[in-house]
């Protein structure tokens, strides 16, 4: 029987210092024609994203059918890498801003920390994006030449580098845009879940260097791990934007709010992120899930236990990571 390992990411931990994205760009897309790739990122939202609008891209599913989508443009949607005047501006006489060498229409963080909302109810959250390693992949329909397969032990999904051809359909089927076309190459590339780590038992790059401790890993069917009670047991873990049809294994614990303000500047009871925001994100489970956040910081707060604010604090580092495959419960 195979399994799926997953990933829970807590978004009002994740205080967008891009360690993850550093973690994997450094092991894994740093040369060879991938310096365009960010195969973890974190982007603010609400924002256009990494590549440039991808939400509204295509791809992912329409019931049986696969969307049409369409290809992210290098230098528009994702900004090609360029040099900076560090000479001239650091090291030499006058007053030269730093700039890049070259004009520049769109890159990673482009619109980091803008947000949405006007003073003094302005608001924004970080959003980290990786491959959601699917259990409908929507990339691996889409191949012509079957290269894209999904791994039995751990439901991992990698791309044949041998099969490839780099005819780019799942590039335009996968909803998230997190596949990428290596044009040294000529192949596609994506995240491949550090399963060179996981197979040791080390948790991937970008989670065991998050500095928020903000994700947990663990497989779906693991009763005793995050993933499962996060995301079946309590329901304060959910998959971003469901209606893409893919299921994605990577969840997220979504913001909660702080309160807005009126013209006097007395706080309201209105949320400051608006609910049909974050239901455009994660779907209409947001809400209840929400809530139970707020009633178990309550109780927390209030003195008591809470078994699911005591998993997301993650006093201990190495308890947010099982990766050792235990033995499956049966009901």
């Amino acid at each position: 029987m195979s399994r799926q390992l997953a990933m829970v990411i807590d978004l009002n931990k994740c205080i967008g210092c891009q360690t993850c994205t550093l973690a994997c760009k450094s092991q894994w897309t740093d040369r060879g024609g991938r310096e365009f790739m960010y195969w973890n990122h974190v982007e603010t939202q609400p924002g256009r994203g990494y590549p440039r609008d991808w939400e509204q891209a295509g791809g992912g599913w329409d019931g049986e059918a696969l969307r049409p989508g369409r290809l992210p443009r290098l230098k528009e949607d994702y900004g090609i890498p360029v040099d900076f005047n560090y000479d001239q501006a650091l090291f030499q006489q006058g007053d030269t801003p730093l700039r890049p060498t070259l004009p520049m229409e769109w890159g990673p963080n482009w619109d980091e920390d803008q947000g949405a909302g006007e003073y003094p109810n302005g608001f924004y959250f970080y959003l980290p994006r990786l491959c959601n390693h699917c259990t409908r992949p929507a990339c691996l329909a889409a191949c012509p030449r079957h290269a894209i397969y999904k791994r039995e032990e751990d439901g991992i999904v990698l791309i044949d580098q041998e099969q490839c051809r780099g005819y780019r359909y799942c590039i335009a089927a996968c909803p998230y845009k997190k596949i990428y076309f290596n044009p040294t190459a000529g192949r596609s590339e994506k995240c491949i879940f550090c399963y060179p780590r996981v197979e040791k038992g080390v948790p991937q790059a970008c989670a065991f260097q998050c500095v928020g401790r903000a994700r947990h890993v663990a497989y779906r069917d693991d009763r005793e791990g995050a993933v499962y009670k996060l995301v079946e047991l309590w329901k304060v873990a959910l998959p971003l934007r469901p209606d893409f049809g893919t299921q994605p294994n990577v969840f997220y614990v979504p913001p909660l709010s702080p309160p807005s303000f009126d013209s006097e500047g007395r706080r309201t009871d209105t949320a400051r992120i608006p609910a049909d925001y974050l239901e455009h994100l994660f779907g209409p489970e947001v809400h209840a899930a929400l809530t139970r956040l707020e009633k178990e910081i309550a109780v927390k707060q209030g003195g008591g236990e809470s078994e699911t604010i005591d998993l997301l604090i993650a006093y201990r580092h190495g308890d947010m990571f099982r990766l050792s495959r235990p033995r499956e419960e049966r009901p």
